[in-house]
C-alpha cells in the first residue's frame, strides 16, 4: 500500500511525496491507531507526520517534524496514482 501526498512548501515549492509501508508503519506506532482511520477522519497533523517521515526517510529533509513544519504551507492528496 502506498499513499502519494503534494507538499507545498512555504517558499512555494511543489513536491509529490510517497508514503509507503515504512512510512504507514511508523503513522500506526506514533498515534497508535490504525492507518483506515485516515479515510475515516483525517486529520491534517496525520497527512504531515506521514510527509515528513517519508520526507525523513528518502533524504528529502533532515529536520525534526516540528522543525519541518515551519517550512510547509500545506499537504494534500496528490493527482499521482499511488500504485
Amino acid at each position: 500500500m502506498k499513499i502519494n501526498l503534494q507538499v507545498t512548501y512555504e517558499n512555494g515549492t511543489k513536491k509529490e511525496v510517497v508514503c509507503n509501508a515504512a512510512d504507514l508503519v511508523a503513522f500506526e506506532d506514533k498515534y497508535s491507531v490504525s492507518i483506515a482511520v485516515l479515510g475515516a477522519e483525517t486529520k491534517l497533523s496525520h497527512l504531515l507526520f506521514l510527509a515528513w517521515h517519508s520526507e525523513k526517510r528518502t533524504g528529502g529533509t533532515k529536520d525534526e517534524f516540528e522543525k519541518w513544519l515551519e517550512t510547509v504551507a500545506s499537504v494534500g492528496d496528490s493527482a499521482n496514482d499511488p500504485k
